[in-house]
């Protein structure tokens, strides 16, 4: 599924960048090479990456 249609980025894409950058979807997406355009795509984005981050382990808690 795209998650940013205006930067054509997946949500594995998402997923996989957020595992490896740290920070708020602007500066992941910035790390894929991209900038939000339109911005309707980053709450999902957020919601996403704080997603993944909770399964990998490293939420909040984890980071402090």
């Amino acid at each position: 599924m795209y998650v940013c249609i205006c930067n054509a980025i997946r949500e594995t894409e998402l997923r996989c960048a957020a595992r490896r950058c740290r920070g708020s979807a602007e500066s992941i997406y910035g790390a894929l090479g991209r900038t939000p355009q339109c911005r309707q795509c980053l709450d999902d984005a957020e919601d996403i990456i704080a997603d993944e981050l909770a399964s990998a382990g490293m939420g909040i808690a984890a980071a402090a």
